[in-house]
């Protein structure tokens, strides 16, 4: 007995009519105008041509993840901007072990839910509904893991809300599992070959509006390792074994992707990996500490805070938003910490002449002295620099120099290449440096390339951005180093081009994630890769056994396309770097039409 689903709506009738009109992955309505049933023929010309799937005016997923089973719950609106009336299809990919819950239809404020019904059962039931001219939904299994189904009415320059509810257990591999919500890889819904031109003709580009998502991951094991490959996301942690990812898009260009590991140890390791016959194989590698990191597995670290006073600091509120950011560093460092607080504009002005403890009263020194800053005067980044450098020593604790700039080196050398070299010149064995460009004006080469020479990273704020919560969040994972000084040993796994090119140092609620190629000619099963590091003056190991690259791994297929991206982004650094080279030009062109990079 095949099952249909059934709602307050629907004609069956209609989806050999629309079964060739081409659909995204997401959810789409295919509308023809129906002012009653039963429809009548659509006019020829029409007076006004119909889109061939309305917009969608939002898309919010809700997704709850207990174990590996996944209840996703999604709510599509769609807009009709005509002024008919119209019957749609509803099309629908639903993963192929997925089983629908609840299927319901909004209408005049109301949500409309419909029930399970066998075949037979919903055609009598539709067609008694026909004939008493009330408003049928019908979902309907429409081929391999895809359902439809047709809507009535869609009223005139309205909103039409659907909902579905639909559950899936996810596969894991190696201790890491998947999720996937289609928003973008689609399908035509075809049943005949097209022509260029029938593709060029009916499936114009969709308009899109908000795409937001919120999942839920709970779990007996810690989580680690998440990632997204497809979309930026945020992630809030309760605890090691719940998680809350979140994410928006108002682009539907790639399906929505969620890869997260399981693994109770100290260190968890996740490892994705895609290889086609005869080719180089592409991996993708996540490592991550455990949330719940005790206090004394803290590194007591060397931190100089370097902000820029200049006078357009003053500009919007830049320096209200930067002393609140720094205050909230200060305050946020370990009693076995020691720190600086440099601010400069046309010179350097140093809170003390050399690092302080972070107890107590050092604190308090530190918030008076950030307190008093005022904006005015030129930059002078040169010197600034050199003289938070001077502040380290030898010792083996981290060490991290945190700089934030608006603007252009304007007072002492401004020539970027000569800043370089005196950084070099004066830095001292392990300094990571941080920098954060404000505005539009900072010179981005100058920031990347510092942070890039000294281990750290590079952010960028503009100017609607909320300076004090994203350098907030910055200092809330550097206040809380787990593992420095990171190598990696893949034994026996010839592996090629990987990328960072340098491992950064790996904070409480952070991870490293590193991609690469490898390119042996057999399967390479059950490898030990290794992880050595360093917390405080302890070396420390970490062992991940019964490791596979395989010849053939068709899933993860996104793999080549990250591993392309991430080394153009390294070739185009080493451009900025070094200046143009006609090999490294060619090699981004090939990478681009190969991999199909903009």
């Amino acid at each position: 007995m095949r099952l249909k689903f059934f709602a307050n709506a629907v004609c069956l009738a209609f989806a050999c009519l629309f079964i060739a009109v081409p659909a995204n992955a997401q959810g789409v309505i295919v509308p023809i105008i129906c002012e009653a049933r039963p429809c009548r023929p659509i006019p020829r010309p029409r007076p006004i041509p119909l889109p061939n799937a309305l917009p969608v005016k939002s898309i919010k997923l809700d997704t709850r993840i207990v174990g590996q089973v996944a209840t996703t719950h999604v709510e599509q609106v769609f807009r009709n901007d005509t002024p008919y009336t119209l019957e749609g299809i509803y099309f629908f990919p639903i993963p192929e072990t997925a089983s629908i819950i609840e299927f319901a239809i909004w209408e005049n404020g109301k949500k409309l839910v419909g029930e399970v019904r066998t075949r037979e059962e919903a055609r009598r039931i539709y067609d008694e509904i026909v004939r008493r001219q009330r408003d049928p939904g019908l979902l309907e299994y429409a081929g391999k893991d895809l359902f439809q189904a047709s809507i009535f009415p869609i009223p005139p320059n309205s909103d039409k809300k659907l909902e579905l509810t639909f559950s899936q257990v996810l596969k894991a591999e190696s201790g890491t599992a998947a999720y996937r919500y289609p928003l973008g890889t689609g399908r035509n819904l075809w049943r005949r070959p097209q022509t260029n031109e029938e593709i060029l003709r009916t499936t114009p580009p969709q308009n899109f509006g908000t795409i937001s998502g919120k999942i839920e991951i709970v779990g007996k094991q810690a989580l680690r390792n998440i990632y997204s490959p497809s979309h930026q996301i945020d992630v809030a942690r309760k605890g090691e074994t719940s998680v809350t990812i979140s994410f928006e898009t108002n682009s539907n260009d790639n399906d929505f992707q969620l890869f997260y590991g399981l693994s109770n140890n100290d260190f968890g390791m996740s490892l994705l990996t895609y290889r086609e016959p005869g080719k180089d194989g592409y991996f993708l590698l996540m490592l991550s500490p455990k949330d719940s990191v005790t206090e004394s597995e803290f590194v007591s670290k060397d931190i100089v805070f370097v902000l820029d006073t200049s006078g357009s600091m003053a500009d919007e509120g830049k320096m209200e938003k930067a002393r609140s950011a720094l205050l909230f560093g200060i305050r946020g460092l370990r009693e076995g910490d020691r720190y600086n607080v440099i601010n400069f504009a046309g010179e350097e002005h140093l809170m003390e002449s050399r690092m302080i403890s972070a107890n107590a009263s050092g604190k308090k020194r530190g918030e008076d002295f950030v307190l008093k800053l005022q904006p005015n005067g030129g930059t002078n980044i040169n010197d600034a620099l050199r003289a938070a450098m001077r502040q380290f020593d030898s010792t083996d604790r981290p060490k991290m120099l945190v700089f934030m700039t608006d603007g252009l080196p304007t007072v002492g050398e401004s020539n970027v290449e000569k800043i370089i070299q005196n950084s070099k010149e004066t830095k001292v064995e392990g300094l990571r440096m941080f920098t954060f460009g404000v505005g539009y004006d900072v010179n981005t080469q100058l920031l990347d390339r510092l942070a890039a020479e000294n281990s750290g990273t590079a952010e960028y704020i503009e100017p609607k951005e909320n300076l004090e919560v994203k350098v907030s969040a910055f200092f809330t994972k550097v206040n809380s180093p787990v593992l420095t000084d990171l190598e990696l040993d893949f034994g026996s796994v010839q592996t090629d081009l990987m990328y960072p090119r340098k491992f950064t140092d790996i904070f409480k609620g952070s991870q490293l994630t590193v991609i690469g190629r490898y390119k042996n000619a057999s399967d390479i099963e059950k490898v030990t890769l290794r992880l050595q590091g360093k917390t405080g003056k302890e070396n420390r190991t970490f062992n991940y056994s019964n490791i596979d690259f395989p010849l053939r791994a068709d899933k993860n297929d996104f793999l080549p396309r990250l591993w392309a991206t991430r080394r153009v982004g390294w070739l185009v650094e080493q451009i900025r770097s070094n200046g143009e080279n006609k090999e490294l030009r060619d090699e981004i062109v090939d990478l681009g039409t190969r991999y199909g990079i903009v």
